[in-house]
């Protein structure tokens, strides 16, 4: 079966980049695609169950309040939908949902062609049990997720299926190969997760994952939301995360998934699907929704779910369970007011000394970040935890130190005991707040308070008799695992994810700073309740010294520059992403004429490193190409792919002679009218490449009060714009559109119209110009490139 899945794989990724519209995507993959579901069909025609399969092409508009907020429109963009069922019949349907498609000069074998031939397996599998399911399960290969989660809102809201569709399954990628994370569920419906639970080979799976990606932090998106949303359907989304530095690059190849990643989501996936459709939940799933589900796994061994509610008592009991320990010290006789006095004095410290470590370590990354040496960690992980990590723990350990020698006085068995009883409070405190505000990953701060606790009372007679004697610290060390092995297990997680993203997060997030407050943090929280051993030795001159003498060797060797953030090791490369464009720029006035007009090769970088390490080698992209936004032109006057402006400020723009595709874009008014309400009303017509974008700029005092697009609600952009997102499949015809604005006569027009053309595929995606400029980036770059137009007007 490994050995289909992997033929299965090189055969989608053989095409090379698959953007929806290619002949690749559209044409090639689709085949293929059919032509193993054929063969399927035909192998299980003999069984209980019947397969049918139609291809989709449907159009549509949305609008998302992803990267600020924008419209999305998709004509005749391609869908696989495979209908496998009892042969009398299904009334409720499971979705497994994959992408074949990938974007621009990447293979995206991760990225989502490994999914869809898992999924061409797992529906194989299926087809053929010789027990007839309960219900069907829709396998959706859908191409176009890259485009902004366009085809599953085709799938969603207009295919027929789409209405018996009870629950889905998402599968994704963030990374290239490792394990496949359950990162989002529900919402709520807490028997998905108990599925899952139960019937998962290999878990991996965290509800701390789930409430991170929801909050927004990570820039991403999948067509869970699609789902969720549109359809209100409940799921779950898995997604490889590991190796995320080779995610949406060249070097997302086949070759880099390991048989065990495949042989996993291969399990996972078939074992939870065959539950989910044989279970009597699916029949009527809301009948089971009733609330969240705290789950976490173990090391990947084993997953611990429980309802939140049941979270709740337990983490509520657990904080009882402090406040009487804590309690009972403060009515002893011989504490009344002084133990109060002295567990607030005690708190405050450690307060101080995080904001001071915390302090310190951000100046230290400002001073990293300002020198030219940002990102020296993005190809050894390990020269921040050296650096960063040895600063906060050194800080740290000074300040309860200098406590200590300068406050105390004195080292004793009590002080530690009042420490300890600290980092208690500091928990609960977390642990009362988390679950105060319905926060599923508030099990934490309950496991980091409910064994210390459980380990301090069953160690207390050990501990007045010896202090720290080796036998405790052993103990004290062994009722703590369980904790600390997960939560470490947590922040390896998060370094995971994080690391790589900061190599695309843009030009305006400075990385030093996150992931020294992620690396302080870290430090932080895992040395809480070994902060009063510090109160228990003699002495910690030894330990200062070591840390500063590593903090000391690393900051130089990062300040001379001995660690470069890039490698093109084809073991492990650590690319620099980097997007060109060569493109061509004409601006209309009011009176149609054109003012100006020039082309260039537009240069953004997708991390905050700049150009610096790239001017050396090609010095023509220096500071004095860089650009500044033009505010009155829409999107600063460049053909912008997605709305990341803000994201990405420092642009370079290296002149070139003008680009000529051959299938230009063709922009026209088909006519203008005044309506009885007051508005104006313009209609337009579009010819053009497979991807396209919309910018509309109202003037001061104009307004859009209506449009065509999505529910007729124009929707901002958050840097006041609009901007709609336009792809089409083939076959497509024109993109006609109106809007209506509100009129405020002025000298300037109604609004600024601006759109760009993006050639991602064929002969119109390369100019010599482009090649030539390719040829010289370093073999550690990443330049993902293509020709594009943009052209504006005045209305």
């Amino acid at each position: 079966v490994i050995w289909i899945l992997q033929k299965h794989l090189e055969r989608i990724t053989s095409v090379g980049p698959r953007p929806t519209g290619s002949p690749e995507n559209e044409i090639l993959t689709v085949n293929f695609l059919l032509e193993q579901i054929e063969h399927i069909k035909a192998d299980s025609a003999s069984g209980p169950h019947s397969v049918t399969v139609d291809v989709q092409r449907p159009t549509g508009s949305f609008s998302i309040d992803f990267l600020g907020g924008f419209t999305s429109y998709y004509d005749r963009v391609s869908n696989i939908a495979v209908r496998l069922e009892p042969k009398a019949g299904a009334q409720h349907l499971m979705l497994a949902n994959c992408h074949f498609d990938s974007v621009a000069n990447s293979p995206g074998a991760s990225d989502d062609a490994v999914s869809c031939a898992v999924m061409l397996e797992v529906l194989h599998s299926l087809a053929n049990l010789s027990t007839p399911l309960r219900h069907g399960v829709v396998f959706l290969f859908n191409g176009a997720e890259e485009n902004v989660l366009q085809a599953s809102h085709g799938f969603i809201t207009q295919h027929p299926w789409a209405k018996q569709v009870r629950a889905f399954i998402n599968l994704e990628a963030a990374g290239v190969g490792g394990k496949e994370v359950v990162f989002q569920t529900g919402p709520e419906n807490p028997w998905l997760v108990q599925a899952y639970v139960h019937a998962a080979k290999h878990p991996f799976a965290s509800v701390v994952g789930q409430e991170v990606f929801q909050s927004g932090v990570i820039p991403s998106d999948t067509d869970f939301r699609i789902y969720r949303d549109f359809g209100n359907i409940p799921g779950i989304d898995l997604a490889f995360i590991e190796n995320g530095f080779l995610y949406h690059t060249k070097y997302d190849t086949s070759d880099r998934i390991l048989t065990d990643s495949i042989q996993r989501a291969g399990d996972n996936i078939l074992a939870v699907l065959k539950h989910l459709v044989m279970s009597e939940e699916l029949a009527d799933s809301s009948e089971y929704r009733h609330g969240n589900m705290v789950f976490f796994d173990l090391l990947g061994m084993v997953v611990v779910a429980y309802p939140a509610r049941v979270g709740t008592i337990i983490n509520y009991m657990t904080a009882m369970a402090t406040f009487l320990y804590l309690f009972k010290k403060c009515s002893h006789p011989s504490n009344v007011g002084r133990y109060i006095k002295e567990l607030a004095y005690a708190t405050a410290v450690v307060i101080l000394s995080w904001l001071v470590t915390l302090l310190t370590v951000l100046i230290i990354a400002l001073v990293v970040s300002l020198t030219g040496r940002s990102m020296f960690w993005y190809n050894d992980f390990y020269t921040c935890i050296f650096m960063y990590g040895s600063a906060a723990t050194g800080t740290m350990v000074l300040i309860h130190t200098l406590a200590k020698n300068l406050y105390y006085g004195v080292s004793c068995v009590c002080l530690g005991e009042l420490y300890f009883d600290v980092s208690l409070l500091l928990w609960c405190a977390a642990l009362v707040y988390l679950t105060a505000n319905d926060l599923c990953s508030a099990y934490v701060p309950m496991l980091m308070v409910a064994f210390p606790l459980t380990t301090k009372l069953l160690l207390a007679r050990e501990f007045k008799l010896r202090g720290a004697s080796v036998k405790y610290s052993v103990l004290y060390q062994l009722g703590l695992a369980l904790p600390y092995v997960h939560f470490m297990f947590l922040i390896w997680v998060v370094f995971e994810i994080f690391t790589p993203i900061l190599g695309r997060s843009g030009t305006e997030i400075p990385p030093d700073v996150v992931l020294a407050t992620l690396v302080t943090l870290a430090t932080l929280f895992l040395s809480s309740f070994f902060l009063h051993f510090i109160y228990l030795a003699r002495s910690t001159k030894w330990l200062l010294a070591g840390l500063g003498t590593v903090f000391t060797v690393f900051l130089v060797l990062v300040l001379c520059g001995m660690f470069f953030p890039y490698t093109a090791d084809p073991s492990s490369p650590r690319p620099k992403r980097v997007f060109l464009q060569h493109t061509t720029r004409t601006f209309h006035g009011l009176d149609g004429q054109v003012k100006s007009r020039d082309s260039g090769l537009w240069i953004n970088s997708f991390d905050y490193t700049g150009m610096q390490h790239i001017t050396p080698i090609i010095p023509e992209i220096n500071d004095t190409i860089r650009t500044s936004c033009q505010e009155d032109r829409p999107f600063c006057g460049y053909p912008w792919f997605l709305p990341v402006k803000f994201l990405v400020k420092k642009n370079w723009y290296l002149p070139a002679p003008e680009v000529f595709p051959k299938s230009p874009i063709e922009f026209q008014v088909l006519s203008k009218e005044q309506t009885k309400w007051g508005t104006v009303k313009i209609t337009f017509e579009v010819k053009g490449p497979s991807h396209m974008s919309l910018y509309l700029r109202p003037h001061q005092g104009a307004s859009l009060s209506s449009w065509s697009f999505g529910d007729g609600v124009p929707q901002y952009h958050l840097a006041g714009e609009y901007f709609i997102f336009y792809s089409h499949g083939l076959d497509a015809p024109a993109w006609n559109f109106w809007f209506e604005i509100q009129d405020p006569s002025g000298p300037e027009g109604m609004i600024s119209v601006a759109i760009s053309s993006h050639y991602f595929f064929g002969e119109d995606q390369r100019t010599v110009q482009l090649e030539d400029m390719l040829k010289r980036f370093p073999k550690w770059a990443f330049p993902s490139s293509w020709v594009s137009t943009y052209h504006m007007y005045r209305y």
